[in-house]
This record gives structure tokens, C-alpha cells and sequence, in this order.
């Protein structure tokens, strides 16, 4: 286990993150406005609606909130932060289903570049398309280690599998997408 006031993997976030824990509510605020872009990015690529990410978003802030004294250093804090914005994510949608058995909807990649300026539009529209096609292991795979760049060491972590299963589902993710594109 890392002490929290040293260097975790060059974290840029340690002094704020130790003070944070420590219950200085300033360098909580600083670590959210830092890191509120992830949290409803993530939330938003991993629900497909933007009304829901913000939904999420805030019970994710309110939960931080909580369980930032609870932050042992054990990970780094963007792969502690993005479990816990993909547990929350999780369990909106059992909730959904539960409330509703609304049809889960998976526009994954919308919301993580600007708005497509008509060069791109077919290929962000084709990649959105397709990765809503992906079996839920799949997409979830993709959207931690391509949406959000984390290691597949990190993603195995939040996913709670094998590092060499997510590798597995990254490759097939890749062989997938590259024969759908192939049959365009």
C-alpha cells in the first residue's frame, strides 16, 4: 500500500487528494472541478443519455463525498474515481431495469470529443453505432481502456476480472470493428 503523501505513479493530484482526505473541504472542491469532466464523460459514454450521466455525476459527487476519507492509495485516484463512476453506472441501470425494463441504451462514445463538424460526423456516427452493438463486456472494456485510457490492468480492476480478460475482450473488440467496418 502507497502512503497517500507520496508519489503514486506520478499522480499530479496527491497534494490535493492527501489534503482531500484529510477532510480539507477546499481540496475536495479543487479534485471535483478537476475531475468532474471524467465522472459525467464516463457516465455519459456508459449510459448513452446525457440526462442520465448528469444524474449520475451528482450522486457520484455526493458519494465521493462520502468515501474520499475511505482512499488508501491502493490505485491511482482516476482509477479509483472511474470504478466508482462505473459501480454507479451499474447500478443505474439495474435500477432502470427494475423500475421499468426500459431498453438499456448504449450510445457509448457520445459526449468524448467536441461536436462533430461534418468531417467526421459519418465516422463518430459509424464508432457510436458500433460500439452500442458490442456485448455489455465488450463495451465496458472499450469505453475504460479506449475512452478513458486506462490500463487494462486498471480496467480488470473496476471490471473485476483477469487483466488478460480485458486484453481478450479488447482484441476481440478490435476484430469486431474491423470486420463491421470491412463490410460497409
Amino acid at each position: 500500500m502507497t502512503e497517500i503523501g507520496t508519489e503514486i505513479g506520478g499522480d499530479p493530484d496527491n497534494r490535493l487528494l492527501a489534503a482531500a482526505v484529510a477532510g480539507d473541504r477546499d481540496a475536495f472542491g479543487e479534485l471535483l472541478r478537476r475531475h468532474y469532466d471524467r465522472i459525467h464523460g464516463l457516465a455519459w459514454q456508459l449510459t448513452g443519455s446525457r440526462a442520465d450521466a448528469d444524474d449520475i455525476a451528482q450522486d457520484v459527487c455526493c458519494t465521493l463525498a462520502e468515501k474520499i476519507g475511505s482512499f488508501r492509495g491502493e490505485a491511482k485516484f482516476t482509477t479509483w474515481l472511474c470504478s466508482i463512476v462505473f459501480n454507479a453506472c451499474r447500478d443505474f441501470r439495474r435500477r432502470r431495469r427494475s423500475f421499468g425494463g426500459f431498453a438499456e441504451r448504449l450510445a457509448v462514445l457520445t459526449g468524448l470529443a467536441r461536436t462533430p463538424d461534418g468531417r467526421d460526423l459519418y465516422d463518430a456516427v459509424w464508432i457510436k453505432s458500433a460500439i452500442a452493438r458490442l456485448k455489455p463486456a465488450y463495451r465496458d472494456a472499450a469505453v475504460l481502456v479506449a475512452g478513458q485510457q486506462l490500463t487494462h490492468a486498471e480496467a480488470a480492476e473496476i471490471l473485476g476480472v483477469a487483466e488478460a480478460t480485458v486484453s481478450w475482450r479488447m482484441h476481440e473488440v478490435r476484430k469486431l470493428l474491423t470486420a463491421e467496418q470491412g463490410s460497409d
